[in-house]
């Protein structure tokens, strides 16, 4: 293995190849999840635990655990504001001040402050939106998800995007058609053991051999209750995949865009879902125009990739064929904050 910060593939070898590509999404959830992958893998359970924490401690690997769902669990949304040049300092930290806000991040257009809001409920998201707009005197562009065609942050280490998506296609083939997530749909019901186990797997579970084993003892539950309890909160929708967090800057996606499309109501749906099958759209959503905000762009997608004109030819791709409509890039100037959404305050 060798350091991240270096030539990170370099010490990887075919068996990293299909932990760190496959096990992004449906990683064993059984009381000996690393024994399940010995037959795949070839080596003893304690052998595919090594190679784990040392792609954890080379910083390939950020966590073990889920990715959860903000728009189930609560009420989500992302949203910009338009900040004249000498305000902007102290509106970021205005913006920044609350802890529902994960994301913020600068762009280069005239609403220049995006940010990603998430609260218990729709109610205390609108508050909030009312104290920033308050703080601020500005009026938020207020863009909640309607319909989720692709959420992709699987990142291949060893293959390409090309390779995820050629897999993704040919999946697709043997699948039933499902039908887009809207916001609007009714979450279902969580239980106080899903609320607990939530809280505590957000950040990962231990990287040991027995780490569902390990959470039970640490919430005074039985093992099995913590699997089940984990397999609920999937099949529920809260949490959207269990696996290895890559860190997608460590190997090599560093260039990355987010394009706003106006594409017409009734193209929608037809249009989103053939952009979000492109290899290298990781999320691709339909959100609401704002037509009295001057806000005309109904379609968000979100391109990674590890060159920066593999993202200029995808936006040619798109434009070219998939999404013949106006578009705008908005590029990322500023991070203004980035800490992933903490789930207590949406479990209480």
């Amino acid at each position: 293995m060798t350091d991240a910060s270096s030539d990170w593939r370099g010490g990887l070898e075919d068996v990293d190849a299909i932990l760190l590509d496959e096990y992004q999404r449906g990683f064993p959830v059984r009381q000996a999840p690393y024994e399940a992958l010995e037959a795949v893998t070839g080596l003893e359970a304690a052998a595919v635990l090594e190679r784990v924490r040392a792609h954890h401690e080379a910083g390939i690997v950020r966590r073990l655990g889920p990715v959860l769902d903000p728009s189930v669990i609560g009420s989500s949304t992302l949203a910009a504001l338009a900040v004249p040049e000498d305000e902007f300092a102290a509106a970021a930290e205005a913006v920044n001040g609350h802890p529902e806000v994960s994301h913020n991040y600068r762009r280069n257009h005239e609403w220049n402050m995006w940010f990603v809001l998430t609260a218990a409920s729709r109610g205390r998201r609108d508050e909030i939106l009312e104290e920033i707009a308050t703080k601020t005197g500005l009026e938020p562009l207020v863009l909640p998800k309607r319909t989720e065609y692709r959420l992709d942050l699987q990142f291949p280490v060893v293959g390409d995007r090309i390779e995820r998506g050629e897999r993704d296609r040919r999946a697709e083939l043997q699948l039933e058609p499902t039908s887009p997530v809207d916001e609007g749909d009714e979450s279902p019901e969580m239980t106080a053991r899903d609320a607990t186990i939530l809280e505590a797997i957000q950040d990962g579970v231990p990287l040991s051999l027995t780490p569902y084993t390990d959470l039970a003892d640490e919430l005074e539950l039985e093992p099995s209750a913590v699997v089940s309890g984990i397999k609920d909160c999937l099949s529920k929708g809260f949490i959207k995949r269990f696996g290895l967090i890559i860190d997608h800057h460590t190997v090599g996606f560093r260039h990355n865009c987010m394009v706003v499309w106006a594409v017409p109501e009734d193209r929608i749906d037809a249009v989103g879902e053939r952009a979000g099958r492109h290899p290298f759209v990781t999320k691709c959503y339909h959100r609401p125009r704002r037509p009295e905000q001057d806000w005309e762009y109904t379609l968000f997608t979100m391109i990674h990739a590890r060159k920066a004109g593999l993202v200029d030819q995808t936006i040619e791709e798109l434009s070219a064929d998939i999404v013949p409509h106006p578009h705008q890039r908005l590029e990322t100037v500023e991070r203004l904050k980035q800490t992933g959404t903490r789930y207590e305050r949406l479990l209480e």
